[in-house]
């Protein structure tokens, strides 16, 4: 009896034990509602709740506190701790208030999750001694505290694919606001993203095609389907078969098919004498004028070299570059975006085998533009019939020479699944080889960080916000990359991007934008790749209140600059860099005729939350004619004269660079100096707006009105696939839209419609100068020097920045403008005003005043009598009015390639006893054209009228009106 009185006296000793060892279930409560109101400062939604607690015995007790992985969605910072610390304290037992406290979230420290501190490991993640892929020889820019000599691999989330289970090509979400995801985060990859981080010097990878050209010709070694010319000329170093290669043999390829096995290459040996140098060049027809990509390929030796010599024989002039042959064999090379004329080209690329190294260069194919899908699948051998740019990565990057290791991990039977399987693989593919992945055989690309953009389901039914989400994986390979570093640096990503995006969506569009979790999750995206890499859910796509920001272009700048931000942060910290944020795009550009030549003038753009985006320079592009702009020239103040050949048009641009990187472009500003002039012309590009489409929330219905206005693209847009046809807010497919111009590239606002109009004014023998709105409106252009005044409006009307929290911006006729307009009336000037939407936006905006309305009738002369919704675009003029003859123009009405589409014109009415209708729409008959004796005022953009000859004619029918 003793016994067993002892043995139970024994058993219950540790259970004593135990309980003493974790805090009471109450105290988890206090503590899980403490924690879970620190997350929600920062962090929408996510509820802490309590794993365990354990309590250590010993001279100096610890109280361990492990918390749900709710926990470390906050984005720590060095003072979080202290203050979450104190603030547990003040709930705990009174007897461990002074006992040491360790917080753990998700079975990690919350230290370590601290950004700055590389998740606890003294190891960063870099390379030694890299030579990038790609050195742009002829850039005036070179980074020293941007990106250069990193590369990152990016991708724009899915694409269309071939769905076994329906037998046809899908896309891969569902059609929503004029929408779908498989094109929508490629709006802001393509346009903005990509040429951020290439113009701070880094090069960027994606597993997709990035030409938005449905041309493609390959020129190639191999003779092919292709009707192009490769030439070699040989001096010192014979060419010589290089190896197996690309050849160019069919239309269409089934899976598996690598068309990087078909052929072969061709290889010479460095010379490091100029005049001695063996060359090989690539040549052939372009179809049309234009912006097209430019691929090479070539294989990679042991004795490659790192500096092969490019050359880009663009418009405007060669571009010359550098490839590190030692990387990047056997796949598509994007070398750049280069203007072409249309027609037969001698030589497109070139390489020659100079180089201060010894070794060998090689060269294969080279491609130029984008096409159409080329894989065929299914049992009817069906391909997309989409341009390639449309389809996911699994068909790109088998175009591109991977093996099926990369794009088919199912072996063919679930491209859905292969597609997002496929983008991960092919990182750890171009790292091979490198210190990061040195057991696998890659392409030796030594890249710094991965990362994926996508956008998120979910929606409101209000104006609230879903908001930016991260991913990242912290659990493969004991925690760590190859060579150490922690991978909590995924972390450390996401918390730079994150919070770069959610501060500048605040403070620019939406106050209440939600900052969602970190989210250390197992996505194959986040987990597989063998570098820091962030999946980024930046928005919902079903929610209305985001996609109201999400098709403005402006918004999509703008969230772009702040991932590329983040990025940059992320990269200078691991390379212990001091980073520069690159500049924005300058403002208040001018060119002005002084004598016979011409000034430029500009101003720098601040970003206010950026100190280090300020610019150190400026280079000026130029452009003779209609051709391609040139490599450019350094300059250093704000201002320069330029000399210009009599009777030429030339067009400019400025960039404005600092040691983070190249601005994006300005608009582009045209003069031409004619010898004998029969007068000169101000030409004022009012016309800056890029917006989404007219949107409304009401109780009956919540959409976008494209009958009303489809919003303005930055120079092209790529997103846009149909009109929506679900207006009803009950609906469980409120949004849904048609998919009839999927993979159209539709034209947008191109910043370059003064050189449009300046050779008609040219053409009509005039002189003409021009300037930006922004430069009017600050008082930089004295009009009084002109005789005639040609004011661009475009598509520009009052517009609001989303729900209009962030209030209106792009009003046509601001105080400035009218000022400076009036000003220069009452100086005896004349003027032709032009735009779809201008007079309307001067009475009848949210911004619009009696004195808007006043001015309109006093000044102008004329009245808004309503809209015109042209369904053929043709406007005639009234004979003897404008000339002995009648006429008509012709305006695009249709979304295209070609010019942005006019859905609705002003109604212009006179009202002074000088004013007349010159001009009526066909359709109805209502007054499209107002003349008085001071000027002209359309209810139509000049642009708009697509043929040269008409537009020619029409302005100079103007000018002669208003000079004679």
């Amino acid at each position: 009896m003793r016994r067993i009185i002892l043995y139970i006296f024994l058993l219950l000793i540790p259970i004593e034990l135990y309980a003493e060892a974790s805090l009471p279930k109450k105290v988890h409560g206090k503590i899980a509602t403490v924690l879970t109101d620190f997350l929600r400062r920062e962090v929408s939604g996510g509820r802490v709740t309590i794993v365990e607690s354990r309590i250590g015995e010993g001279d100096a007790p610890r109280v361990e506190i492990y918390a749900s992985a709710e926990l470390g969605y906050y984005p720590y910072r060095e003072d979080d701790i202290a203050t979450l610390y104190d603030e547990v304290r003040e709930v705990l037992p009174e007897k461990y208030a002074e006992c040491e406290l360790a917080l753990f979230a998700d079975g990690k420290p919350i230290e370590s999750l601290v950004m700055g501190r590389n998740g606890g490991v003294d190891n960063h993640f870099t390379y030694d001694n890299v030579t990038p892929l790609i050195t742009r020889l002829s850039s005036l820019s070179q980074p020293t505290n941007g990106l250069a000599n990193r590369h990152i691999a990016l991708w724009q989330s899915h694409g269309r694919i071939w769905q076994q289970k329906a037998g046809a090509w899908c896309w891969q979400r569902p059609k929503l606001w004029l929408t779908v995801e498989d094109m929508f985060t490629q709006s802001f990859v393509i346009p903005y993203l990509v040429p951020m981080l290439e113009r701070a010097g880094a090069n960027v990878l994606l597993p997709r095609e990035r030409s938005m050209r449905c041309e493609e010709f390959i020129i190639d070694n191999d003779a092919g389907i292709d009707a192009t010319i490769y030439r070699e000329h040989s001096r010192k170093h014979e060419w010589q078969q290089g190896g197996r290669g690309f050849a160019h043999l069919q239309r269409y390829y089934a899976s598996r098919h690598n068309p990087f096995e078909d052929g072969t290459t061709r290889m010479v040996e460095a010379c490091d004498k100029p005049s001695r140098v063996s060359t090989a060049s690539w040549g052939g027809e372009i179809p049309t004028p234009g912006i097209y990509s430019v691929y090479v390929s070539y294989s990679t030796h042991p004795r490659s070299i790192t500096d092969a010599h490019y050359t880009v024989h663009a418009s405007g002039g060669d571009r010359e570059l550098c490839v590190n042959q030692r990387m990047g064999g056997g796949m598509w090379v994007c070398l750049g975006d280069f203007y072409f004329e249309a027609g037969y080209h001698e030589k497109l690329v070139s390489i020659d085998n100079f180089s201060k190294y010894t070794g060998v260069v090689t060269a294969d194919a080279v491609k130029i533009g984008g096409g159409m899908g080329n894989i065929y699948r299914g049992e009817q051998c069906e391909t997309s019939d989409m341009p390639r740019f449309a389809e996911g990565s699994r068909y790109w990057l088998q175009w591109s020479g991977f093996s099926t290791d990369v794009y088919e991990g199912k072996g063919g039977s679930d491209d859905y699944t292969e597609d997002y399987m496929s983008r991960p693989h092919w990182v750890n593919d171009l790292m091979g080889g490198t210190q990061h992945n040195p057991d696998t055989l890659g392409r030796n690309i030594p890249i710094d960080l991965a990362f994926a953009l996508h956008s998120d389901a979910g929606r409101r039914d209000n104006d609230d916000v879903i908001g930016t989400l991260g991913i990242y994986c912290t659990r493969d390979d004991e925690g760590l990359f190859v060579g150490g570093a922690s991978r909590l640096l995924s972390r450390e990503l996401t918390d730079a991007v994150m919070t770069s995006v959610v501060k500048d969506i605040r403070a620019m569009y939406e106050p209440r934008w939600m900052r969602r979790g970190m989210w250390d999750r197992a996505y194959y995206e986040a987990r597989i790749p063998k570098c820091p890499t962030l999946l980024l859910e930046v928005m919902s796509h079903q929610n209305f209140a985001e996609m109201r920001l999400g098709l403005d272009p402006a918004f999509r700048f703008d969230v772009s600059r702040a991932i590329y931000k983040g990025m940059l942060k992320h990269i200078a910290a691991q390379y212990d860099m001091e980073y520069v944020v690159q500049p924005l795009p300058v403002k208040r550009f001018s060119a002005h005729i002084v004598d016979r030549s011409v000034k430029l003038s500009w101003q720098p753009a601040e970003d206010i939350f950026e100190p280090t985006a300020t610019a150190d320079y400026y280079i000026l592009y130029t452009r003779v004619g209609d051709g391609g702009f040139d490599a450019g020239r350094r300059v250093e103040g704000t201002s320069l004269y330029v000399e210009q050949r009599l009777g030429e048009v030339y067009s400019y641009k400025i960039t404005a660079v600092n040691r983070g990187g190249e601005s994006f472009d300005s608009e582009v500003i045209s003069a031409c100096v004619q010898r004998r002039e029969k007068g000169r012309v101000m030409v004022i590009n009012g016309f800056d707006r890029v917006s989404a489409p007219i949107s409304r929330r009401e109780d009956e219905a919540v959409g976008f009105y494209l009958d009303e206005d489809s919003g303005v693209g930055y120079i092209e847009d790529i997103a846009f696939i149909g009109a929506q046809h679900d207006y009803d807010p009950l609906s469980e497919n409120l949004g849904l839209s048609n998919d009839n111009y999927a993979a159209n590239v539709i034209a947008g606002n191109s910043f370059d419609y003064a050189a449009l109009h300046g050779a008609s004014i040219a053409a009509a023998g005039f002189s003409y100068a021009s300037a930006s709105r922004a430069a009017v409106e600050a008082g930089d252009v004295d009009m009084s020097r002109y005789d005639v005044v040609d004011v661009i409006m475009g598509k520009q009307r009052t517009t609001p920045i989303g729900r209009a929290e962030k209030g209106y911006r792009h009003e046509a006729f601001t105080d400035a403008m009218r000022i400076a307009i009036g000003d220069y009336l009452r100086r005896g000037g004349k003027v032709i005003i032009s735009g779809c939407s201008a007079i309307g936006d001067m009475w009848h905006s949210p911004l619009a005043t009696d004195d808007d309305r006043a001015w309109s009738e006093q000044v102008l002369g004329i009245k808004h009598g309503g809209t015109n919704k042209p369904e053929f675009g043709t406007i005639r003029a009234q004979a003897a009015e404008l000339a002995r003859r009648g006429f008509e123009v012709n305006i695009s009405t249709m979304m295209g390639a070609e010019s942005y589409a006019i859905e609705q014109c002003d109604i212009i009415t006179p009202v002074s006893a000088d004013a007349m209708t010159v001009m009526t729409y066909e359709d109805s008959e209502r007054s499209a054209a107002v003349a008085t004796p001071n000027g002209i005022i359309l209810g139509f953009p000049i642009e708009s009228i697509l043929v040269d000859e008409e537009r020619d004619m029409f302005l100079r029918t103007m000018l002669k009106y208003l000079t004679h």
